[in-house]
């Protein structure tokens, strides 16, 4: 059978930047096996399919090894083949996920996802184990019950750009490493090293930013913030911290269509 696949560069608006996402729309489930085999074929960070749900969709994500359980510039990726080319005039759509509905809402070209806040704890026992993974030593380490990585907090952006991260040491955590600091020109920045997660390097990273959200928002008093994840391709969010949810909202561009032929 052929199947309709899109590939989407999320949270940037020009072509080979930002986070690359394979879209797959489904009318039906394919068995969970054949999805993960699409997902490693397609070797991108993530690749989302989704089935539509009455008048909403529900949505499962997966990187080249696993399936995970949120995924921000997925989500981001399959709202904007939604609006571009299966219902163009659409503005709002919701997603049912593992991680409950998600709602995103398109205003002109930018796409704002609604998605849940999740918390923060000190872990700085856990700061020499992070600290063996990376060149740098991070000046404390945060832990969130409901995420999948640690949280390794530098002094300054230029720190956050210059890490070289040992991927063998961090295959030895339980977790991934998310590093961040204060930004020169925007509010904060980072940068995501999943390697227990088949990602070497993620480009951009929309979950993290339901823990960076409130972290940030109560480290700069502010609730409305520019972010920008600084990897290699690089991207740029904006965010909002609610009591119980963060809004995030970004760009994206489709650099194919096409189809996949599967027996």
């Amino acid at each position: 059978m052929d199947l309709p696949i899109y590939q989407v560069d999320a949270f940037t608006n020009r072509a080979f930047t930002g986070n690359p996402a394979a879209v797959m729309p489904l009318e039906s489930w394919l068995p969970d096996e054949l999805m993960q085999k699409i997902a490693a074929e397609n070797n991108l960070a993530e690749t989302a399919f989704f089935v539509p749900k009455g008048d909403e969709f529900h949505i499962r994500w997966f990187t080249p090894t696993v399936e995970v359980e949120l995924c921000g510039h997925a989500t981001l990726a399959s709202a904007y083949v939604i609006t571009r080319y299966l219902q163009p005039h659409r503005q709002k759509m919701t997603f049912d996920s593992m991680s409950g509905p998600l709602i995103v809402t398109r205003k002109d070209d930018k796409l704002s996802l609604d998605f849940p806040r999740l918390s923060l704890k000190p872990a700085d026992h856990k700061i020499d184990a992070v600290a063996a993974c990376l060149s740098h030593r991070p000046v404390s380490v945060f832990n969130s019950d409901d995420y999948i990585a640690y949280f390794a907090v530098f002094d300054d952006e230029a720190t956050v750009r210059a890490i070289v991260p040992d991927m063998l040491a961090m295959t030895k955590l339980d977790k991934d490493v998310v590093v961040t600091a204060r930004g020169d020109t925007v509010d904060f920045v980072s940068r995501f090293f999943a390697p227990l997660h088949g990602i070497p390097e993620d480009p951009v990273t929309g979950s993290m930013h339901c823990v960076l959200t409130p972290y940030w928002a109560e480290c700069l008093g502010k609730t409305h913030m520019h972010a920008r994840q600084v990897s290699a391709r690089g991207g740029d969010l904006w965010v909002e911290l609610q009591p119980e949810r963060v809004i995030m909202s970004g760009y994206g561009v489709c650099v194919l269509k096409g189809t996949m032929t599967v027996d």
